[in-house]
């Protein structure tokens, strides 16, 4: 059970963070409207939110997820491979140390984004992409050698995923939502796919929190796949975040 998420609102400076979606800038106003439902959504998962304040030095920065990963009783501090966030990681350690007794973190010339990291309990499988590099995952894996097995997932060469998990979500149960850029990927048997279609993949970035599934609005076929399969979902209207490369797991860190 999660029972708390730290979350920081879209600075001023949003419409100048990174992206490749070109879907057209932000609407900054839209954003903070969209950015406060989905707080929201969280408030009804049952979650107590710590909130950080816009931080107009890092415009990517709303994105919280990608600067560290929560698992148990500790946290594990990233390096983004984008150097224009590496400042964003410092800003996030004095909150997690007020949770975290042990905050460990990856260090250079090891680039992780937490946003390639998609954790299932027993196995964490993480992207090896154009953030995250082969030394952030051997030092990721070897923080987490006694808990679970990392297994590595090359994305290089699928340029539409900018993240491991902007195509792979958790959903609980064994069960993964998989986007169709990641069927070449052969995953243990022991996981249940729920394959997520090509016009639909900007729902393959989900959240299970607690009893709820968060997913984005606008993706009415997998909503009806996954409401049939028993999960109850909030729809949260992601559009100003899609145009800067955000999915729903990406606005928040949870623990």
């Amino acid at each position: 059970m999660f029972t708390t998420a730290i979350v920081r609102p879209p600075g001023p400076g949003f419409a100048d963070g990174l992206t490749e979606a070109n879907l057209g800038p932000p609407d900054l106003d839209r954003a903070l409207e969209q950015h406060a439902a989905y707080c929201r959504a969280l408030e009804r998962c049952g979650l107590t939110l710590h909130v950080l304040p816009p931080d107009p030095a890092f415009p990517d920065s709303t994105f919280v997820e990608d600067t560290a990963f929560l698992r148990k009783d500790r946290a594990i501090l990233t390096r983004p491979g984008a150097p224009s966030r590496q400042g964003e990681v410092e800003q996030i350690r004095k909150p997690l140390s007020t949770y975290f007794e042990s905050v460990a973190g990856i260090k250079p010339p090891g680039t992780l984004d937490a946003g390639d990291i998609c954790d299932t309990g027993e196995t964490v499988f993480v992207g090896l992409s154009r953030r995250t590099n082969e030394e952030g995952i051997r030092q990721l894996s070897a923080l987490l050698s006694r808990e679970a097995e990392v297994v590595s997932i090359d994305i290089r060469g699928i340029p539409s995923l900018l993240h491991l998990k902007s195509g792979l979500s958790s959903v609980g149960s064994g069960r993964l939502t998989v986007s169709h850029r990641l069927e070449g990927i052969t995953f243990p048997k022991r996981f249940d796919l729920v394959q997520v279609a090509d016009h639909e993949e900007y729902a393959a970035n989900n959240l299970l929190i607690n009893q709820f599934l968060l997913l984005p609005s606008g993706f009415p076929q997998l909503e009806s796949v996954l409401s049939g399969l028993g999960y109850q979902i909030l729809l949260v209207d992601m559009s100003e975040f899609q145009k800067m490369d955000g999915g729903l797991s990406c606005l928040s860190l949870r623990f």
